[in-house]
């Protein structure tokens, strides 16, 4: 299991055939990682993936929500880091088939829809019953890392039956029980 942070920001999406170009230590430390599977076993399948969110409100990010909506002096989120959302189910859904499978290489695994921080975290308070204007958006600033990284699934997807579905459809499915 590999990360989107192997990448440096950008606006156009990332293919699974492109090299890391990592700004942070710990892409740096995840670049390293693929590298040295691939030379252990050039057959290993690796995957990428962004964001994960949980579907039972369990998962770090959705914690990081409630906190923030009941202390909003407690965290602020990213109005300008965009990523690619992905829910766990999906995820883990995806890797099985991988992993099954006969596929090796880099697979990108992550959901379609490209939000900021905060656009996740508004999603995940409205599915919750919590108020969103309770949560604090905030510019990155000079803050090293990667602002803009969207990873490019096309070729993953198309030889997958799991669909990787949108943050925004995944949430609203979270309620409606779908």
């Amino acid at each position: 299991m590999s990360t989107d942070a192997v990448f440096a920001s950008r606006d156009e999406g990332y293919r699974e055939e492109e090299p890391p170009s990592p700004v942070t230590p710990y892409g740096a430390a995840k670049a390293a990682a693929e590298t040295a599977v691939s030379a252990i076993d050039p057959g290993a399948a690796i995957v990428r993936t962004s964001l994960i969110v949980g579907g039972a409100g369990d998962s770090p990010r959705e914690r990081a929500v409630h906190e923030a909506v009941a202390d909003p002096a407690s965290r602020a989120f990213y109005t300008d880091e965009i990523r690619s959302p992905i829910s766990r189910d999906d995820l883990v859904a995806a890797v099985w088939e991988i992993a099954v499978s006969d596929r090796s290489g880099v697979h990108h695994v992550a959901g379609p829809e490209s939000l900021s921080q905060y656009e996740l975290a508004v999603l995940i308070a409205r599915r919750d019953g919590l108020d969103p204007h309770r949560l604090a958006p905030v510019l990155r600033g000079g803050r090293p890392g990667a602002a803009v990284i969207r990873l490019e699934c096309t070729q993953t997807q198309t030889a997958l039956r799991t669909r990787l579905r949108g943050a925004s459809e995944f949430l609203a499915d979270a309620v409606t029980g779908g």
